[in-house]
């Protein structure tokens, strides 16, 4: 009964991540390049959501769930960049239980969101593209908002599930983590207790959502694609123009997901790439696959760098 309590209580305090090198040139090139993706993610995505805010002719359905992408994007990269850069430099990558689990949360809480997200703005494309008629009635502000409240609850209570089922196991043994950052599969697999059920239940969830919400993403782009195929002109081109940079940012950031999160808690030399890209390269991606192939974008941030410079003057 003894060595059963003992056995059932966490006494590890602290994980120590592998991080993506151990050769200092290496970790040196590395910080550099992800210091500049970080910085630039944080200048565009803040710049998109502040020229959303300030245009009001950007004050439409699409352009309101784009700035919650952008601020979504900050937080994401912010959840495991900043400690990545910081371990990069440093000898021991050491993150405390406690944050570790405070980082789990954060991340999975954004990454669905973001999910949830991607979807709705195909459904809004979908209704704009398919039924313009009815798109102001169909996408109403009222429609916005309660769709962006199901999706920011959505997220939450798969984050919360995801933590809570991560936490309750006892860690007794080994502390390192073969990430960059604190993942639930990496941390669940250090665990001193049979894991398998805990592994279905997060195939079940976090898989079973990638996967749908995928699908879901590729059939709609797929039903436009179709309803445009006879129609050839400038304002369809712009559409399938748009199309294609959300199944771009879809495709890549869903990927990932599916990747890690549809298959037991087993490593592959290829899942710290694919995490770079889900944590550092697709929030940067975004700004620039939403803002430089979009002219009403280009136009309204000229028009606030223009206002800028007048108040300067």
């Amino acid at each position: 009964m003894e060595k059963a309590v003992l056995f059932n209580q966490t006494s590890v305090t602290a994980f120590r991540l592998s991080g993506l090198s151990v050769n200092p040139k290496v970790q040196m090139a590395v910080f550099c390049m992800f210091l500049i993706f970080y910085v630039l993610t944080l200048i565009g995505n803040i710049l998109i959501v502040i020229t959303i805010v300030y245009d009001r002719r950007l004050h439409t359905p699409m352009y309101f769930f784009l700035s919650n992408l952008s601020f979504i994007d900050v937080c994401h990269s912010t959840v495991t960049v900043p400690k990545m850069l910081r371990d990069t430099l440093s000898e021991e990558k050491l993150i405390s239980f406690d944050a570790c689990v405070v980082q789990m949360f954060f991340l999975h809480l954004f990454a669905c969101t973001e999910i949830f997200l991607l979807t709705v703005m195909a459904y809004d494309r979908y209704v704009a593209i398919c039924k313009p008629l009815q798109y102001m009635t169909v996408m109403n502000w009222k429609v916005c908002i309660l769709l962006a409240g199901a999706l920011w609850t959505g997220g939450t209570i798969h984050s919360i599930s995801l933590t809570s089922l991560t936490i309750k196991l006892p860690y007794c043994g080994p502390d390192e983590i073969d990430n960059f950052f604190c993942d639930v599969p990496q941390v669940i697999s250090l665990a001193c207790t049979d894991t398998h059920i805990i592994e279905i239940l997060i195939v079940s969830n976090s898989g079973l959502i990638s996967v749908v919400c995928f699908v879901v993403l590729v059939v709609s782009y797929a039903v436009i694609l179709v309803s445009l195929r006879q129609q050839i002109s400038e304002g369809k081109r712009k559409a399938l123009s748009t199309c294609a940079a959300h199944l771009t940012v879809v495709t890549l950031f869903l990927g990932h997901c599916i990747f890690i999160y549809s298959r037991p808690s087993t490593s592959f030399p290829e899942d710290k790439v694919v995490s770079v890209f889900f944590t550092a390269v697709t929030p940067l991606l975004n700004p620039v696959i939403y803002t430089l192939r979009n002219e009403d974008m280009k136009n309204a941030l000229n028009k606030l760098i223009r206002r800028k410079e007048i108040k300067e003057k």
